[in-house]
């Protein structure tokens, strides 16, 4: 199943309408949905390599409105959808998000938007837990802006083999950029 809907959404970054589907699945993907909008930011970048930046505000745009839905989603429904969470697997994700939301907030929410893990997590405990939606909504332009665009500026300068590697490579970067976040973080808070 998540085969054939990863390789629809590739498809759609071919289309006409692209553009519009980048933001719907940037917005999607920060709320509900489980794909990536890297899946579409990277071939549309390849094919159009002086669009890069574009792209990448369309992604950052979209992944932040998206990040709305999902807090305004946490703060009216949480009660409805943790059965929903538990079913599909979220439920222990949603308990560590809760709890580092606790402890760190704003600084959640932007490594976050740069990690491989669920975005939509972060969305809707934000929304839980009423973090104050401004800072929610910067960290939120600043950590899905730096991701996206590092990734649409990656691509266009390296190209095709660069998608490929990224493909490959992307959870591990992730965890790697997330390890060095959190090391730095506690070196200087405890130094």
């Amino acid at each position: 199943m998540w085969r054939r809907l990863y390789a629809a959404v590739v498809r759609a970054a071919g289309h006409r309408h692209a553009q519009g589907g980048l933001v719907a699945l940037a917005f999607a993907e920060s709320s509900f949905f489980p794909i990536p909008p890297d899946v579409m930011l990277m071939p549309m970048t390849l094919a159009r390599r002086e669009r890069f930046v574009r792209y990448a505000v369309l992604a950052t745009l979209g992944s932040a409105a998206g990040g709305v839905f999902g807090y305004l989603i946490g703060a009216l429904f949480i009660e409805q959808i943790l059965p929903w969470l538990d079913s599909v697997g979220y439920g222990q994700g949603y308990d560590t998000v809760r709890r580092g939301f606790a402890e760190y907030g704003f600084w959640t929410v932007l490594f976050a938007g740069f990690s491989p893990l669920p975005y939509k997590l972060f969305t809707i405990a934000a929304g839980a837990l009423d973090m104050p939606l401004l800072a929610f909504v910067l960290a939120s332009i600043a950590g899905r802006g730096a991701r996206f665009f590092l990734v649409a500026g990656l691509v266009r300068c390296l190209g095709p083999v660069f998608e490929d590697r990224l493909l490959k490579y992307l959870d591990w970067i992730g965890w790697i950029f997330v390890v060095l976040v959190v090391t730095a973080y506690l070196a200087y808070r405890f130094v």
